[in-house]
């Protein structure tokens, strides 16, 4: 009977994998239905009787208030326009140098990634990078490319860079300090290697080539682009000055507090609070109130509770004895030796974050590295190779990054023939390849000699 609810709990869970795959498919509807399933079996049939309570608890509520406090702060910074101002004023300063204008946006999106979830990110840029290099007539293909490829690494910096970020922080008790002195080298060597290739081996190629967008798609998209979700229009016209830099004052106030204040939850609450007062809207009468009511209607929820349900599962994976399952595996073909353990935590969160959404990855394996990390391996250079590896994955296929299909949607939207799932699916995975080995390289030089 053990095995066979153990059978059920693994479909249950692959029902989420394979809905994530499915863009048409409504991801959140089949994880609800999958919780409720794997949980019922698992209340009725579980060999060791449990409170229903216990499902509650399972939950990581810090984690999941923190994220709508995120996503409520950055609604807020995008209704004001924010970051489209920051694109806005790079693109005037740098249009007329191909090279600098590369660099500076590529790098601008990249630590941006480090702070909102990526595919805010691609969704302020990519249209911002099509509209600047149509006036200097370039290929955006090179730009494009570096944005969407050094997205994945500005993951690895700060423990809000991701949503597993976020759990592995939350879990480990990982502050953002932690996350600078661990990773802020493998990111600047990265990141720069990164840029350096892609401009010698590909921005070059296309430095006197003329790029002018031909398609229907394209003159229609521009006829009704200010009722379109992606507008190039609005991002022409400048922000109140005030607005802008007292955003950005209180941005960085948040970014402050949560490097000195290890508690996200409180620092989220705290942090979403002070862009709300900071950013007041017109009440019926007229007057300027805080109206957190409003901004709650514009976040997207569907990934606190994808969040819920996945930690639900994993619930019923612990009390079915599958998580020790797997954790017996994991430790009987660990090596022994730190180093080599590491490269195998690398490889195989990376393969499977390649193919399969990070965020399961990530609860999945949690459980195992607090086992590695309990028989007597140090935490740093494991946390460290869990956290490369699962944001790293991202770039070997193009649908196991949300930003990568966001990137080519938009290129298929503004005609940029050049970017097509093919180009990006042989460079991503190049250059995935070479951050997995560059990571090898890091975790060999801090396993060696700190370790």
């Amino acid at each position: 009977m053990l095995f066979i609810l153990q059978l059920f709990i693994i479909f249950c869970f692959l029902i989420v994998i394979i809905a994530l795959f499915r863009e048409k498919t409504d991801f959140l509807t089949y994880s609800v239905v999958a919780m409720l399933a794997a949980a019922t079996a698992t209340f009725i049939f579980s060999p060791t009787p449990f409170s229903f309570e216990e499902f509650i608890l399972a939950i990581d509520w810090p984690v999941i208030f923190f994220l709508i406090c995120l996503f409520t702060i950055v609604v807020i910074l995008e209704e004001q326009l924010i970051f489209q101002e920051i694109a806005l004023r790079i693109t005037k300063k740098f249009h007329t140098n191909t090279r600098k204008f590369f660099w500076v946006i590529c790098l601008i999106s990249t630590l941006s990634a480090a702070f909102i979830e990526d595919i805010s990110v691609a969704v302020i840029f990519i249209p911002m990078i099509i509209s600047t290099s149509e006036k200097m007539k370039i290929n955006p293909t090179p730009i494009l490319l570096g944005m969407t490829i050094c997205i994945n690494l500005a993951s690895t910096l700060t423990p809000f860079g991701s949503a597993q970020n976020i759990l592995i922080a939350n879990k480990f008790t990982l502050s953002t300090t932690w996350f600078f002195t661990n990773l802020s080298i493998y990111f600047i060597i990265g990141t720069f290697l990164t840029l350096s290739l892609l401009d010698y081996f590909v921005l070059r190629k296309h430095l006197k080539e003329i790029w002018v967008p031909h398609c229907a798609e394209y003159e229609e998209s521009l006829e009704t682009e200010h009722l379109e979700e992606h507008e190039l229009i609005i991002l022409e016209e400048p922000i109140n000055p005030k607005v802008f830099y007292r955003n950005l004052g209180t941005l960085f106030l948040f970014f402050i507090l949560l490097i000195i204040i290890p508690d996200i939850l409180f620092v989220g609450l705290f942090g979403m609070l002070l862009f709300v007062f900071v950013n007041p809207r017109k009440s019926e009468s007229g007057k300027k109130k805080p109206d957190i009511s409003y901004y709650f209607t514009k976040v997207d929820f569907k990934l606190p509770f994808f969040f819920i349900s996945l930690f639900v599962l994993i619930f019923c994976f612990e009390k079915v004895g599958l998580i020790s399952v797997i954790e017996s595996f994991i430790v009987a073909i660990a090596p022994a030796n730190l180093f080599f353990l590491c490269i195998l935590i690398l490889i195989i969160t990376s393969i499977l974050s390649g193919f399969l959404d990070n965020v399961p990855v990530t609860v999945l394996f949690i459980p195992i590295i607090q086992v590695l990390i309990s028989t007597g391996f140090s935490s740093v250079p494991l946390l460290t190779a869990f956290i490369l590896g699962i944001n790293l994955g991202g770039n070997f296929l193009p649908q196991g990054s949300a930003a990568d299909m966001m990137t080519l949607e938009l290129s298929t939207k503004y005609c940029v023939e050049g970017m097509n799932y093919k180009k990006l699916l042989k460079i991503g995975g190049l250059f995935a390849l070479l951050h997995i080995i560059l990571g090898i390289g890091y975790l060999a030089i801090i396993t060696f000699i700190f370790f």
